[in-house]
């Protein structure tokens, strides 16, 4: 039945999806938008940073170790593929890059099934954000809440990265025209290496931040990678405010529409892909970028 608690409990989960898809969406669009890699190993590395996550939470017992051994191994993994192997592929056609990114991921997920099985993990959520919370006209889980404002504060770390530091200017320059910064005598294959990592670690901060709402499985990216890939077409290949943009958006269909009838929010998640697509064939706030 559908009612006023529940649509509004509805738009808080949307919210809390969305934010998490414009964490994921952002790194991946960054990558796309400076090496011109479709990176479909994003998904897996989103799985891995809950994993990280979690073997770190056994040892520890502590919720933030959790999530900064969880980001920083992915962003490790991360650089380490972009030096061994995405590096050689700059050139190549982008069939051979999904091919090359898309056997990767699958190394990764049957790498972490052969180490913890099939089995679902769980992190508990920190001591200090489980239970619930009072909104005054309905209960929602605090820890859900907590996620929207962890997501906001990375999603602005990353904003700060990107337009305050000088590695931000050349990253977004790279956007705009590798080759002129290449010229300009900055070394770009270590700028792409650093870009990488931090892509990477956005979607591991991700997996992480999202492993108390989800439980863990090797196959947990896969849903959400494609989600990312609609994300970053609604918003705008390239555009870090497109990939908010297309992850409130997402978040926000995919659950309304749920409750309503869940065998169709996917149906309404492509459908307003494609309305985009014929309406704004660069997405919301995209431009015309590399071809």
């Amino acid at each position: 039945m559908i009612n006023w608690a529940n649509f509004v409990s509805q738009v808080f989960n949307g919210l809390a999806l969305g934010a998490l898809l414009a964490l994921i969406s952002s790194g991946l669009t960054i990558i796309y938008g400076t090496l011109g890699v479709l990176n479909l190993a994003h998904g897996a590395m989103f799985m891995l940073g809950g994993y990280a996550g979690y073997v770190a939470y056994s040892y520890t017992g502590s919720f933030l170790v959790a999530v900064l051994a969880g980001s920083l191994f992915v962003g490790l993994v991360g650089i380490l593929m972009e030096r061994v192997i995405i590096r050689h592929f700059y050139s190549r056609p982008h069939e051979d890059q999904l091919l090359v990114t898309f056997g990767l991921g699958i190394v990764f997920v049957e790498l972490v099934r052969l180490a913890f099985g099939s089995q679902s993990q769980l992190v508990p959520a920190p001591a200090i954000f489980s239970g619930i919370t009072s909104l005054g006209f309905m209960f929602y889980p605090t820890y859900r809440l907590a996620v929207v404002g962890i997501i906001a504060v990375a999603l602005t770390a990353l904003f700060l990265v990107l337009y305050r530091t000088r590695i931000g200017m050349i990253v977004r320059a790279g956007i705009e025209d590798s080759m002129m910064v290449d010229a300009l005598g900055i070394n770009v294959y270590r700028v792409f290496m650093i870009v990488f990592g931090i892509g990477a670690m956005a979607a591991g901060f991700a997996g992480i931040v999202n492993a108390p709402v989800v439980s863990l499985t090797p196959g947990i990216g896969d849903d959400i990678l494609v989600q990312t890939f609609v994300v970053v077409v609604i918003g705008g290949v390239g555009s870090f405010p497109g990939a908010i943009l297309g992850g409130l958006i997402a978040g926000e269909i995919i659950s309304i529409t749920s409750m309503i009838n869940p065998g169709y929010a996917y149906v309404m998640l492509f459908a307003a892909m494609t309305l985009v697509l014929v309406l704004r064939p660069y997405g919301l706030l995209g431009t015309r970028g590399r071809e």
